[in-house]
């Protein structure tokens, strides 16, 4: 499995998605699911799959899947460019 299909299985588990939920173009808020308490939950998951610690201001910056395959990129986790 690529980086980015579990990057995927990541937010359709942390924000309670269905399986087959397109997530790629997902940005914070831009559902109900994702709120403030879910991106922490968010990136927790992704600290835990990609063994990477995520610090606060990327944490704030993160706003989309986009962004965060490439904070996961930036950390040598090595999700290529959707």
């Amino acid at each position: 499995m690529s980086h980015l299909d579990r990057l995927r299985a990541v937010f359709r588990s942390a924000l309670n998605l269905p399986a087959d939920a397109d997530v790629d173009g997902l940005e914070y808020r831009a559902i109900p699911q994702w709120d403030s308490l879910a991106h922490m939950a968010l990136i927790a998951a992704m600290e835990d799959e990609f063994s990477v610690m995520i610090d606060t201001d990327e944490m704030i910056d993160m706003s989309s899947f986009a962004e965060a395959a490439g904070l996961l990129e930036k950390h040598g986790v090595g999700a290529a460019a959707i």
